[in-house]
């Protein structure tokens, strides 16, 4: 089935279109809209005709402004020159095309090129910039053709936009520079022929246009907010998997809580735990029920199926000598004292997961918002107005603002790239907590079995995370409060906004590395601390109180005057977990699971990790396992 093309009119373009296109669907151009479009290139033509003095048309650019073009090369001058037939109008865009396309580095992959050439198009649609409608249609005839212009990721200051990298979309138009054309790289040239195009010549002002904007930093940030928005998604399903693995507390996340304190990322983020989490038999479980896991024994276990297990399991009575002051407290919860602490609310990592998540959701939302007012705007220089009604001289017409600037999209990508190793931090200490014992409410230490001493578990892949939110934290202080003059201080104050979206788009590879981690760790951790909560209701449903009481720590001596009270209590646990249904996670939580365990098995004993770490990460950047996790949910 064919996609049907997106129409590029200037004023419509949105982040789904855009990514769209970025991916592989055609662009036409609004039949409309390039009566505008012609009308500005008209008025300028007029305007040279007169010889009205228009910076970029009729004069050199950035600190070559006060220098105006003849009406011929001085050269032409010299005794018995022949005209040289030169149109210095037409060379001077040229000429700004080939010298400022000097970008270094890897070039940016064929999504990112393929957004700078649709916000371009879309821009100079408005019809203030003074380009022709074929030039226009060249454009769009390269990015259906599937020429991909390359486009190195190193040479923009973000003002006067980025003229580098553009300048490189541009020099392919012109049969020069390098492109990609069905997976060869090229040159411009030949890539061009390849696809049944043919170069153009520039006329007024067209240079200066196809490189004079904020394309390549708008292109940058509108993929990475995609990737973001369903990075945090991620991420609340990696810390609602950690805490069905922890058997944690869900009413932090009650809608009446946060109705309190209504931050809309926050609400947004307590309400999709809520959803993930539905269903949990795990989350909330008295903690009296929940045992601790103890190194499995030959005679940890007196049944044959059981005894294929690789843990033992393990409560410690409370002796009535320590209940004084506590009688209402034992009335309520039973006096054994499990994996489970009994306290009403988890660490911050868990129980702040809306906060934390919600004020990343509020960041992305303010990007975003940034970002939609970018995809129609007009970011050249000069700016056209052919029809302005009270106009009276040519500076009225023709108006040298500072569009290109991009600062806007530099401050708010700044914002983000301070809030993805927030992400990636809360995530690691979650994943830290699964495998340390000491917070890790009863579960394994590096979540192992390691009965023989010989096993690292989970151990060091928390180290990877730790690093790896060192090197985003590293990465996250902000470009754009580094400017640094250019063009012989002509452009004395530039946002270095580029930087800043090529930035905060290869943190989210990291970021994805990260949450990926955590949910092949919490994975482990939820089978075991669910595999260890229905060893024990298994237990409790074929045994009495004296058979069960051998999981029980510090009994009182059989004699003693305190045993039939410790005997009763034991049978009032076994029979509570007796009659509970089956433990098991939420079903989003559980459907996440089921897809990761088709790829990726419990690891019972040690066994190479590097082939599961990759696995996990390509199911989670893949949307795999988020789509498995939504498969229930209804979203009107």
């Amino acid at each position: 089935m064919n996609t049907p093309p997106i129409t590029l009119d200037g004023c419509s373009l949105t982040r789904t279109q855009l990514l769209a296109v970025a991916h592989g669907t055609a662009v036409t151009l609004d039949q409309l809209q390039l009566r505008q479009v012609a009308r500005a290139a008209d008025f300028l033509t007029e305007q040279v005709r007169l010889q009205e003095p228009i910076y970029g048309v009729s004069t050199g650019f950035g600190s070559n402004a006060d220098r105006l073009l003849g009406a011929h090369p001085l050269r032409d001058e010299l005794p018995g020159a022949a005209p040289s037939g030169r149109s210095l109008t037409s060379e001077l865009q040229h000429n700004l095309i080939i010298t400022h396309a000097v970008c270094t580095g890897e070039p940016f992959a064929e999504d990112v090129v393929r957004a700078m050439l649709a916000i371009r198009i879309n821009t100079l649609m408005r019809g203030h910039s003074g380009v022709r409608p074929s030039t226009l249609q060249a454009l769009a005839d390269l990015l259906n053709a599937g020429v991909v212009p390359v486009v190195p990721k190193l040479g923009s200051v973000g003002a006067s936009g980025d003229l580098a990298p553009l300048s490189h979309l541009a020099i392919v138009l012109l049969g020069a520079g390098e492109a990609f054309y069905q997976g060869e790289r090229l040159p411009g040239a030949q890539a061009l022929q390849h696809a049944g195009l043919t170069p153009i010549t520039l006329s007024l002002k067209e240079g200066l246009a196809l490189n004079n904007g904020t394309a390549q930093m708008l292109a940058t940030a509108a993929l990475a907010l995609d990737r973001l928005q369903r990075l945090i998604d991620s991420a609340e399903l990696a810390g609602a998997m950690t805490l069905d693995a922890f058997a944690g507390r869900g009413r932090a996340f009650d809608a009446h809580v946060h109705a309190l304190r209504p931050h809309p990322g926050q609400v947004a983020s307590a309400g999709a735990l809520r959803e993930l989490l539905a269903g949990s038999t795990l989350r909330d479980i008295p903690y009296h029920l929940v045992p601790r896991f103890k190194p499995w024994l030959p005679d940890a276990w007196d049944d044959g199926e059981a005894r294929e297990l690789r843990f033992d399991i393990g409560w410690d009575w409370v002796p009535l000598s320590q209940r004084h002051g506590r009688e209402r407290f034992y009335q309520r919860f039973r006096p054994f004292r499990g994996g489970k602490k009994h306290q009403p609310q988890d660490s911050y990592a868990l129980r702040c997961m809306p906060q934390v998540h919600g004020a990343v959701r509020d960041a992305l939302a303010q990007a975003q918002r940034v970002i939609d007012i970018e995809l129609n705007a007009v970011t050249d220089n000069p700016l056209l107005f052919p029809d302005l009604a009270d106009a009276c001289q040519i500076e009225d017409h023709v108006v040298s603002a500072g569009h290109f600037h991009g600062m806007p999209l530099a401050l708010a990508m700044a914002y983000i790239k301070a809030a993805i190793p927030v992400l990636a931090s809360i995530s690691e200490r979650r994943l830290n907590k699964l495998v340390d014992p000491a917070t890790n409410d009863g579960l394994p230490a590096f979540l192992i079995g390691n009965e023989d001493a010989t096993e690292s578990g989970f151990m060091i892949v928390q180290y990877t995370a730790a690093a790896i939110v060192n090197d985003l934290a590293t990465r996250a202080h902000p470009a754009c409060v580094y400017s640094i003059p250019t063009s012989a201080n002509a452009e004395d104050h530039v946002s270095m906004g580029a930087n800043e979206a090529r930035h905060v788009l290869d943190m989210t590879d990291d970021l994805a590395r990260v949450l990926a981690l955590e949910l092949y760790t919490a994975a482990q951790a939820l089978d075991l601390r669910r595999d260890m909560i229905n060893a024990a209701r298994a237990l409790a449903r074929r045994s009495d109180a004296a058979q069960f009481a051998a999981k029980v720590a510090g009994a009182p001596a059989p004699n003693s005057a305190a045993y039939p009270t410790f005997l009763a209590e034991v049978e009032g646990l076994r029979t509570e977990l007796a009659d509970c249904p089956a433990f098991a996670p939420g079903a989003a939580v559980g459907r996440a699971l089921a897809v990761m365990r088709e790829r990726i098995a419990f690891m019972p004993v040690d066994r190479a990790m590097d082939g599961d770490i990759r696995i996990a990460v390509e199911l989670l950047e893949s949307g795999e396992l988020l789509r498995a996790s939504r498969a229930g949910f209804y979203r009107g």
